[in-house]
């Protein structure tokens, strides 16, 4: 199960509000969210000029386009959290809607208008998989839930990612057993070791945030053949594209380059390359996000005509992994 040439795959995980919400406030992300729906379109502007295709991992709740239609979609078992404040359910109960930070249904179609574009999921309501008092029933029926919302857009459900990259072992078999071919699996080095969100700590943040500019846990490839060492598939993360930050822009020279020279080494040795975000991420700052995005999809396009490298989303990459594609 050898690759003739390099891929280069993309994720995206698609959230609006729900992604955010025990976080930050609508007046404190608002910007974010509101210019997600012009960033958008710029990103498939991007991935059509260069033929990269990439998975879209969508949060269940935005194929709706209201409450009320999304209130008759819900599961009858919800997540138990021991920390309340993490379940959507309650705020949902106690919050006017807006439509604009926690629907996109025409977002969606639009993704889906453009080749290569994979609609994966995200759970249903942004389920938190390692946080104390959630049980595995509920986690299950929240899945249920997402690819039944995912078929409104007759989108079959073939790859997962982790919301919070909350990567539990324990809850894959469940996956498989309802239908998920692959998952994106955290990157090996400690500093992406996946936990609860109150064991983030304060090293771990900033060694990932020196990781984006210095090659301090490699470059994250990875062969073909480890990603059917399970089911469902693991396509791990290799790296995360962090938005742009005035505070931190005199480095995107050295960010820029600690992807490019992943990427050349996914080319040169045939490996898999495995880059993701967040499409709030390049709500605000969106020509210099784009510009910079740009600027991967150019090397991408250098390496496939070196190289010969291919972009293909989770799904495709999945195709290649099955026994009877083998």
């Amino acid at each position: 199960m050898n690759l003739k040439q390099g891929i280069f795959t993309v994720s995206l995980d698609f959230e609006l509000y729900w992604g955010v919400r025990d976080k930050l406030s609508i007046e404190q992300y608002g910007d974010n969210l509101l210019g997600v729906r012009k960033a958008i379109p710029e990103i498939l502007r991007v991935f059509e000029n260069s033929d990269i295709h990439a998975t879209w991992a969508t949060v269940g709740f935005l194929f709706f386009n209201d409450s009320d239609e999304l209130s008759k979609h819900l599961p009858e078992l919800q997540p138990t959290y021991s920390r309340e404040e993490l379940s959507p359910y309650k705020y949902m109960d106690t919050s006017t809607l807006d439509p604009k930070y926690h629907f996109a249904p025409d977002l969606i179609n639009n993704i889906l208008e453009h080749k290569g574009q994979e609609i994966g999921t995200h759970t249903f309501s942004h389920y938190y998989c390692l946080e104390n008092g959630q049980l595995l029933e509920q986690f299950e029926a929240d899945i249920k839930a997402a690819i039944k919302a995912a078929e409104r857009v007759n989108a079959p459900t073939k790859s997962f990612v982790f919301p919070r990259n909350q990567w539990n072992a324990t809850y894959l078999s469940s996956l498989d057993k309802l239908g998920i071919q692959c998952f994106r699996g955290n990157e090996g080095n400690w500093i992406y070791k996946a936990s609860d969100d109150e064991g983030q700590n304060k090293l771990q943040r900033a060694f990932r945030l020196a990781d984006t500019y210095l090659n301090l846990s490699g470059y994250n490839t990875f062969d073909l053949a480890s990603c059917a060492e399970e089911r469902p598939f693991n396509i791990p993360s290799s790296r995360f594209l962090r938005p742009y930050s005035k505070k931190l822009a005199f480095l995107d020279g050295l960010k820029l380059r600690r992807i490019k020279k992943a990427m050349s080494h996914a080319a040169s040795n045939n490996k898999i390359f495995h880059l993701w975000w967040h499409p709030h991420n390049f709500g605000v700052n969106i020509n210099k996000n784009i510009s910079f995005l740009s600027k991967i999809a150019d090397h991408y396009d250098t390496l496939s005509k070196e190289y010969g490298m291919k972009s293909l989303n989770m799904g495709e990459i999945c195709n290649l992994l099955e026994p009877n594609n083998g």
